[in-house]
């Protein structure tokens, strides 16, 4: 397959190419405002990624409109809804010519999209595994599966789990972009960075090999990030370790900005921090099943104001 219509790699990451999908959906569904307008400019200028992830988004989509089929129909025509998303995403996988054109992995792209388990955008979910474990998805995360008789293989592709291992003569193995990690009877959440896997062990204990690095133990209460070269040293457990799983986020004198990073990563579209406010410090926990309201309470807490320029454009600013 190759990488894009004209066979080029697109160069743009998935979180943009979310982020056009966004844009365009709003001005198929009705002419943009004078302000909405404003914000599509601003995105678009604020980087050349951008409007390379818009002159792919547009190529493919006037492609398809002249497409007599079903899915373009559905797509060009439905309501702005998560089907019609889903269709769109995969109305332009197939006008790119590959997932490529998303950015999901440069040397497997296609893997993500047909990961064994996913889950989306602001939802986690839960399964069962064959051995009894019990394997738990973070927002936008997929994973692939493999057991055999010799080995308990997971593969996080993207984003974050918690796993629950049960016991079994084979060993149980999590395989991040950095390394390999080997869990002995533990209970340890993983995520997945660009550069980096983030580690936490709250049962049992796991044994890491980095790509290129020495192999380390790390033992229950701990947690650490490591890369392909090596691992940094190993510290407590912070508060939001694994808060995720209960539906929570925890912030214990976190930076606003972190904060707000954090919380994007379960609502579409984009949610800004203005550099003047993004010191300040935040304490509490907040559920994520509803990130309108934490934001609600962010202006109630501090002194900050929440600019919604549309529904996935929102922007945490200093208070007048």
């Amino acid at each position: 397959m190759n990488a894009s219509i004209n066979g080029t790699q697109p160069g743009f990451s998935s979180q943009v190419a979310e982020q056009a999908v966004h844009w365009l959906i709003e001005m198929q569904d009705a002419p943009l405002s004078p302000r909405q307008q404003m914000a599509w400019q601003q995105w678009l200028d604020a980087h050349s990624e951008h409007q390379r992830a818009w002159e792919h988004i547009q190529r493919v989509n006037q492609r398809f409109r002249g497409v007599p089929s079903s899915l373009a129909h559905a797509t060009l025509n439905a309501p702005a809804s998560s089907s019609r998303r889903r269709a769109l995403k995969l109305m332009l996988i197939l006008g790119a010519g590959s997932a490529a054109t998303w950015g999901l992995r440069e040397h497997n792209p296609l893997t993500p999209m047909l990961a064994d388990y996913r889950s989306p955008i602001g939802q986690r979910r839960t399964w069962q595994l064959s051995d009894g474990s019990q394997l738990q998805l973070n927002t936008n995360s997929s994973v692939d599966v493999r057991f055999d008789g010799q080995q308990r293989l997971i593969r996080l592709l993207e984003g974050e789990i918690l796993l629950t291992g049960a016991a079994d003569s084979r060993p149980l193995q999590v395989q991040t972009a950095q390394g390999l990690l080997q869990a002995h009877s533990a209970r340890l959440n993983v995520r997945q960075f660009s550069a980096r896997t983030q580690l936490a062990v709250f049962d049992g204990s796991v044994e890491l090999l980095p790509k290129h690095g020495a192999p380390l133990r790390i033992e229950k209460s701990r947690q650490l990030s490591f890369s392909a070269q090596g691992a940094d040293p190993s510290r407590a457990l912070d508060a939001n370790s694994g808060a995720w799983a209960d539906g929570m986020l925890v912030a214990a004198h976190m930076r606003l900005a972190d904060f707000l990073d954090e919380l994007g990563r379960y609502r579409r579209g984009q949610l800004h921090c203005d550099p003047k406010v993004a010191d300040l410090l935040i304490s509490g926990s907040y559920p994520l099943d509803d990130s309108e309201r934490i934001l609600e309470l962010l202006e109630i807490s501090l002194p900050v104001n929440v600019k919604r320029f549309t529904r996935y454009w929102v922007t945490v600013e200093a208070r007048v």
